[in-house]
């Protein structure tokens, strides 16, 4: 039963999306129960033993047999109603529990309790609220002394419910932003105080480190060091939930105080969450400090199922690969040194967090000079800070570009401390975390680091294939990541021997290199007309490295690489004639325009002849002889232009011409054309210039300026398309090919 009868059939209203959510629960909760599968979706029937020895030669139990089957059906119907988004995240999984909860109750796990839990707190918070409003108001306003009489009054208050949502004092405290009360508060309290959990499940100290606030949290964890070892509901300690939410400073305060032994991986799962959170906030220093302690975390799951390498595979703006950068600031950002991270994590990189240097703040102004510090590297020391202040007044972006750079040291970092493992792993263990996927991943994000790192610490995995029967260069291909494809470049003979490999389906890379380019990847060139001449560019480029057997070889369905690329090709095709044909036809009407006003103006001459000989009045002024070669270059230039659109136009339009033929018949006729433009607007000053340069040669200068607009507006509506066809037709190729490996 596929995705589309479950719908048609009313089964789940549509597929799985973040807004139909508790409609898709509800609905397919609602089917498997109707079929008597939700004892094995929901663990009430757990999977049962298999026999060992003899008779599980021969046979298995009944009761498995039938917890197998009801098994494959539930996991067949959440993979046919989830789509195909979702599918990707349980398709490796053979287990229908693990793929409901993750789809379904870890995402309510995540967000919310239960609607009967909600209601009891809410219905407790208010009684109590209703009974303590008068310390809640004295809190929340900051006034200690009306909290401290009340306290006084009634001692045990300091550990009730005192809101509506059940936090208690130094809950409100906290969330209030009143250092001073907390301070207070926490004398009063004993540390099963501060294990007190608030209605949304945090403890004060968790609270506090969603609060950013350390100060707060310093006073707890002097009053109570072992505070940081208590996590919220979910069982996750402060430092975890102040990575969660980005708390930088936070991070780095509960990261010095806590304990190491409790981020291992034999006390749970807190290790490899913190460490994933720490990489989706690119704190790279403390992360690469906790993995120096803990080799393994980066291969053991975290709370919420993920891997650290997998998380880096799909996160493309830690590596310079994947960042945004103007000419100017790659530049600036070639000249910025960054200390790699070594030992434990340092106060010097705590600047990463501030503001820019201010008046106001003294304290980040010496960390911002800090910071100066590793870019101004060949200055003396004494002038570094005046230095940088005049850098960051005057050039734009530079700390964000320096914490770009940080970021990328820092990640950099991290993958090889990760893939230093590698070589030690076995096949299953990395099967396990997901390897293959990882890289691919990693290449369909363009995350070259990720790819050089993996080869460099492991150079066997360059024969390494996914489920496909495909190596990450194929992937390369497929994916059209040029710059991960070019490394193969590097690999000496070895390229020959990846150039020769096939696919389960029996596809070599040229039929690979046949196939259209993922739509992410189509769309970074613009106009249908380059998009083909960019895949004949990959087409062409592949080619060139097989043997001449591969390019007539069949694959599976019985095509050969060219079949395969004009079968795959043959829409994008029609679009790039669409493209062309409109393009030329639009260009060819001025063009025509252009070269009949230019022939008519030859035969009319400004002034006119005298009559007596036929020979025009302002023969012998300089004005006009330039008007006289304007005007023919002009109708020169057009009837090129004309004649190269007229080509286009009746273009066979075969696949290959995208590669040449089309785009240089384009180039020549937007050249002609545009210079045509020009020669006319020169013609035409010139002309005016002749006639008034008797009595109004002041207006003649104002007009031939006005007369610029016209090649202004073509220039800027029609010059960058230009330069990009000339850009991609004989500019720098896309693939770079090293002399030397770049690991």
């Amino acid at each position: 039963m596929g995705a589309k009868s479950l719908v048609s059939m009313g089964v789940v209203p549509e597929e799985l999306t973040e807004d139909n959510y508790e409609n898709w629960k509800a609905c397919l909760q609602s089917y498997l129960i109707g079929q008597g599968l939700w004892d094995v979706v929901s663990g009430v029937d757990p999977k049962p033993e298999k026999l060992t020895g003899f008779i599980a030669k021969h046979e298995e139990t009944e009761a498995f047999q039938t917890w197998r089957k009801k098994n494959a059906i539930a996991l067949h119907a959440i993979q046919m109603s989830c789509g195909a988004d979702a599918l990707v995240t349980i398709r490796e999984t053979d287990s229908a529990k693990f793929a409901w909860d993750h789809l379904v109750e870890l995402r309510h796990h995540r967000t919310q309790r239960s609607p009967q839990v909600e209601r009891s707190i809410h219905i407790q918070g208010t009684r109590n609220f209703r009974r303590y409003e008068c310390l809640f108001k004295a809190v929340d306003d900051g006034d200690w002394v009306t909290t401290k009489a009340f306290l006084d009054h009634d001692p045990d208050a300091v550990r009730a419910s005192i809101s509506p949502t059940n936090e208690t004092a130094l809950h409100v405290a906290i969330l209030a932003g009143h250092a001073h009360i907390v301070k207070e508060l926490v004398k009063l309290m004993t540390p099963k105080d501060l294990e007190l959990r608030s209605g949304l499940g945090e403890t004060a100290l968790t609270t506090a480190a969603i609060s950013g606030v350390t100060k707060m949290a310093k006073a707890i964890v002097e009053q109570y060091p072992s505070a940081v070892c208590v996590g919220n509901e979910h069982g996750q300690i402060p430092v975890i939930v102040a990575s969660f939410y980005d708390q930088k400073d936070m991070v780095r305060y509960l990261y010095s105080v806590t304990p190491i032994e409790e981020l291992s991986p034999e006390k749970g799962t807190n290790g490899a969450t913190l460490l994933n959170f720490l990489v989706s906030a690119n704190i790279y220093d403390i992360a690469l400090h906790l993995l120096k302690h803990y080799r393994h975390l980066s291969f053991t799951k975290d709370y919420y199922g993920n891997y650290t390498v997998r998380m880096l595979a799909r996160k493309p703006s830690a590596f310079l690969s994947g960042s945004k950068l103007l000419f100017w600031e790659r530049w600036i950002y070639s000249f910025i040194y960054v200390r790699p991270f070594d030992g434990p994590i340092a106060e010097d990189h705590e600047h990463l967090d501030q503001l820019p240097a201010d008046e106001e703040n003294p304290e980040n102004s010496q960390q911002d000079h800090h910071l100066g510090d590793h870019i101004i590297v060949h200055v003396p020391r004494r002038w570094r800070g005046l230095i940088w202040k005049l850098l960051l007044r005057f050039v734009p972006d530079l700390k964000h570009i320096y914490e770009a750079k940080w970021t990328h040291v820092g990640s950099s970092q991290l993958l090889d401390c990760i893939f230093e493992e590698i070589p030690y792993l076995t096949s299953s263990q990395l099967e396990m975390f997901g390897i293959n996927q990882a890289i691919y991943d990693a290449i369909k994000h363009g995350i070259i680091e990720f790819i050089v790192a993996l080869i460099k610490h492991d150079p066997e995995s360059i024969w390494r294939k996914g489920v496909k029967g495909r190596t990450m260069f194929s992937h390369a291909v497929v994916l059209r990541q040029e710059k991960i494809f070019s490394l193969v470049y590097g690999l000496g003979i070895k390229k020959n021997v990846i150039a020769r490999r096939h696919d389960i389906f029996h596809n070599n890379i040229l039929h690979l290199a046949g196939k259209l380019s993922p739509p992410s990847q189509l769309d970074r060139v613009s106009g249908a007309a380059l998009q083909m001449q960019r895949e004949l560019q990959w087409f062409k480029e592949v080619e060139s490295m097989v043997q001449a057997k591969y390019k007539e070889e069949f694959n599976e369905y019985h095509k050969t690489p060219i079949h395969v690329f004009i079968e795959e090709h043959a829409e994008l095709v029609k679009q790039g004639e669409s493209w062309m044909k409109s393009t030329a036809a639009s260009c060819m009407v001025v063009a025509t325009l252009i070269a009949a006003l230019m022939f008519t103006t030859a035969f009319t001459l400004p002034g006119g002849t005298k009559n007596d000989t036929g020979i025009p009045v302002f023969i012998k002024s300089k004005a006009f002889m330039v008007f006289i070669a304007s005007d023919a270059l002009s109708l020169f230039s057009s009837s090129t232009s004309v004649l190269m659109f007229l080509g286009i136009l009746t273009s066979r339009y075969a696949a290959e011409d995208f590669l040449k033929s089309l785009p240089i018949k384009l180039i020549i006729g937007l050249s002609s054309l545009f210079f045509s433009i020009v020669s006319m607007m020169v013609a035409f000053g010139s002309a005016i210039f002749v006639v008034l340069c008797q009595e109004l040669s002041w207006i003649s200068f104002p007009i031939i300026a006005l007369a610029c607009i016209p090649i202004t507006f073509f220039a800027l509506l029609q010059f960058p398309l230009l330069v990009e066809i000339v850009t991609c037709t004989y500019g720098r190729s896309i693939f770079d090919k090293p002399t030397k490996r770049p690991y």
